[in-house]
């Protein structure tokens, strides 16, 4: 065979290599219906799980994985774009598979279109162990996996977690770092080996999200999800206090920056309650995690300054990071982020 025919074979099976590999072991699709926002996070034992991740800003998301096929994501996309709901995009991607195998995929889908719908598909001979869960506004897939629990942790921490949409993302991603999540990986003794987040405003470009960020690969034991989460940080710190209003009509209080920010050591937080009210003044870690209350009773209206001494509720010092601080007088809430140098 001459070298143009071992050529052309060697791109032949590079492209069946493509259009039949697993990619992204765990992931999370989800849309604020409030802010418009959109986002997909994941994960996966094999190198680029951001193959996977197809955000149509304004939209919604569409997650094709398992045994990706590139017509089925493009034919997803395209049910996308035209308005169908995300249950009728998932019969139709499955219905009309380009390989007519649709029980090895994986498929993960959000729609701000039809109010945040969601829908999800799990394939019957995709790699165990694989489940979805199909919330309000959300999808959490996975396959590979070591078990259910990495999917409910994942779901927990979306949920619970203090803070803003892009905050949920990124807990919802620590929620699945566990040794062996992906089990391929239990022998690097981490979870993944490339890891994902994007989130995109309304207007967005697909190519300038508001968030786009990627650990492609990472070598030895060190677990992707913690390079993303390092990412992630200083994104926020660089975003820090954009998030969310710090206040808005009728308001029963308006709240400023902390300062200094970022800070070493101590930091003061400074608000002005416009009429009475209960306060709480809470500070959390990016994992949603209480870290120390500040503030639980009732005040009369006035302006308030509260120092924090980057201590938790044993008077511990806690390491240097992000955190969030929660404001809330009696039913409203507002919290912007705190970088704490070390």
């Amino acid at each position: 065979m001459n070298a143009k025919g071992l050529s052309s074979l060697y791109t032949f099976f590079i492209i069946v290599l493509f259009q039949t590999s697993t990619f992204a072991t765990f992931s999370i699709t989800a849309v604020d219906t409030v802010s418009k926002l959109v986002g997909s996070a994941g994960a996966s034992c094999i190198s680029g799980s951001i193959i996977l991740s197809d955000v149509h800003p304004g939209k919604g998301i569409v997650h094709t994985q398992a045994a990706y096929n590139r017509t089925n994501q493009s034919r997803a996309r395209d049910y996308m774009r035209r308005g169908d709901s995300p249950k009728d995009i998932v019969r139709k991607v499955t219905n009309n598979d380009a390989q007519n195998n649709p029980h090895t995929r994986q498929y993960g889908v959000v729609h701000l279109d039809h109010i945040g719908e969601s829908a999800g598909y799990t394939g019957r001979n995709c790699g165990n162990y694989k489940s979805h869960i199909i919330g309000r506004n959300y999808t959490i897939q996975g396959n590979i996996l070591s078990g259910q629990p990495i999917l409910d942790s994942m779901e927990v921490r979306f949920l619970n977690t203090e803070g803003t949409f892009m905050d949920k993302m990124m807990a919802a991603l620590q929620g699945a770092k566990k040794r062996g999540a992906d089990t391929r990986c239990r022998r690097y003794n981490k979870s993944t080996i490339s890891a994902f987040i994007r989130v995109a405003k309304p207007n967005d470009n697909v190519n300038d999200m508001y968030l786009d960020l990627n650990v492609n690969n990472t070598s030895g034991s060190t677990d992707p999800i913690d390079l993303l989460q390092r990412k992630y940080d200083e994104w926020a710190n660089n975003n820090v206090g954009i998030h969310t209003p710090l206040s808005s009509s009728g308001s029963k209080v308006t709240v400023r920056q902390n300062y200094p920010n970022p800070f070493t050591h101590t930091t003061t937080l400074r608000y002005t309650l416009l009429k009475p009210a209960k306060v709480n003044l809470n500070i959390y870690n990016t994992a949603g995690k209480a870290i120390k209350t500040l503030v639980n009773h009732n005040q009369v209206p006035g302006k308030y300054t509260i120092q924090w001494n980057s201590d938790d509720e044993e008077d511990n010092p806690v390491i240097g990071g992000v955190y969030v601080c929660k404001l809330t007088v009696d039913s409203q809430v507002q919290t912007f982020r705190m970088l704490l140098v070390k």
